[in-house]
């Protein structure tokens, strides 16, 4: 019996009959692609006599996924049917989560994921500060550029749906009912008016949270600490989903939805000494859901103390350092000073985020803040905390807004040069800043 390994070497007679067989393979070859070609052609007919102005890219064009199908709307029933669901906080709705799945099945081109909805607004009536109708709508447009970048969707309102829910209590309708009109939504985003995006290209790690329902700046040891400050409640992110439906009932029955908000304002003022406000507050509410009701909600609250949104006055005297930096980075880095498209935006600053990691850039002070919250300006009616001017907030609005927008006007081909001079831009030359 021959080895193993000299086998391999040895001519066998079957690899005889193979190359005397091959002009007969090489003949059946040419038959099988001539019978091939027939049928395409025969499938092209086909599809021409069906449709006559079908071409070839529309027959590839099939194959690729959909987008969402916004002139279908199938004749079975869904929720929206039921008459006595409801939009307004406090009537409970029941099956949410399985509501929501009927809905995408019987809407498949909506599919599955991430999908978020930012909610925002302001008050109905005119701002009684003669510059706050102009910064709304600068705060307003601000908004619209992040989620044209990220594709996210935005709802601005600028009514009360509910007549009782007035101030920081406004938000909780509207949260609400964007919940019930957008199921395909997965998160809806609340960005309070007075808050500005001024890192254009930071994208929500939405993978991070996959585990909660909402997600708000904070620390869990200061909310231990029973401290007014321990969270924000102006910014934050909330699933749609029915614990999402049951916590905001909770939350908005403290405030004057609720029948007893004269006796949460004295209790969340007796638990959170550095509370400023004597009535009840939806920020010191949430306070108390985390601490009297930790085991009912705490495990689905996501406390991001990791760039999720920052205090003005520690940011707006840093942009020009930070702007600073990043030219840095692009001078070093060629492949982020190539023009392309704004679609296409996100590549680039996937890029820009690993390669200041991999030098170790980012940190706080060095990295562009993702959100900059203006607390205590209250741009509209101008009447500002007393421990700052009218003119600082002005000023650090402007900053903050030019900062954001070059990021935008960049893809545009120009720039703010001032960032205290929002109608001056200049264009950028080739290259830059190389």
């Amino acid at each position: 019996m021959s080895s193993p390994d000299f086998s391999l070497f040895q001519t066998s007679t079957h690899k005889h009959s193979l190359l005397h067989r091959a002009p007969s393979l090489i003949a059946d070859g040419f038959l099988f692609v001539g019978g091939a070609a027939m049928a395409l052609s025969l499938v092209w007919a086909l599809i021409s006599f069906i449709n006559p102005t079908s071409t070839f890219d529309t027959i590839i064009t099939y194959s690729t996924p959909q987008a969402p199908d916004f002139t279908y709307d199938p004749p079975e029933p869904t929720f929206y049917d039921d008459p006595t669901l409801s939009y307004s906080v406090g009537d409970a709705i029941q099956n949410w989560d399985e509501k929501r799945r009927e809905w995408l099945r019987v809407h498949p081109s909506f599919g599955v994921g991430d999908r978020v909805v930012l909610v925002t607004g302001s008050q109905p009536s005119v701002c009684k500060n003669p510059v706050g109708d102009h910064l709304q709508l600068r705060l307003f447009k601000n908004k619209v550029d992040y989620c044209r970048l990220h594709g996210c969707e935005v709802f601005y309102n600028n009514v009360l749906l509910d007549p009782k829910g007035t101030g920081f209590w406004a938000k909780y309708p509207i949260l609400r009912a964007a919940m019930v009109a957008h199921p395909e939504a997965e998160w809806i985003y609340w960005v309070d008016s007075d808050a500005i995006f001024t890192d254009m290209e930071f994208k929500l790690p939405l993978e991070k949270y996959k585990e909660h329902n909402l997600v708000v700046h904070g620390w869990w040891h200061m909310v231990k600490q029973q401290s007014w400050t321990s969270l924000n409640a102006g910014v934050f992110l909330i699933r749609n989903c029915q614990w999402s439906l049951d916590f905001i009932d909770e939350w908005a029955s403290m405030g004057p939805q609720g029948p007893a908000q004269e006796k949460w304002g004295e209790i969340q003022r007796s638990m959170l000494k550095d509370k400023l406000y004597p009535g009840s507050d939806d920020q010191s509410a949430l306070i108390y859901l985390l601490l009297k009701q930790k085991q009912k909600w705490g495990d689905k609250v996501y406390l991001e103390s990791d760039n999720f949104q920052s205090y003005w006055l520690g940011v707006v005297d840093g942009l020009d350092n930070i702007t600073k930096g990043y030219t840095e980075v692009d001078r070093e880095m060629g492949k982020l000073r190539r023009r392309h498209g704004e679609k296409v935006s996100e590549l680039y600053g996937e890029m820009r985020e690993q390669y200041m990691k991999d030098k170790g850039m980012w940190r706080e002070n060095v990295r562009r803040p993702f959100v900059t919250h203006f607390t205590g300006c209250e741009p509209c009616s101008g009447d500002c905390n007393p421990d700052y001017t009218w003119e600082d907030c002005w000023n650090g609005m402007q900053k903050a807004l030019n900062y954001a927008d070059n990021q935008v006007l960049r893809k545009y081909g120009f720039v703010h040069p001032d960032l205290l001079n929002s109608s001056l831009v200049t264009p950028l030359p080739f290259d830059y800043p190389a």
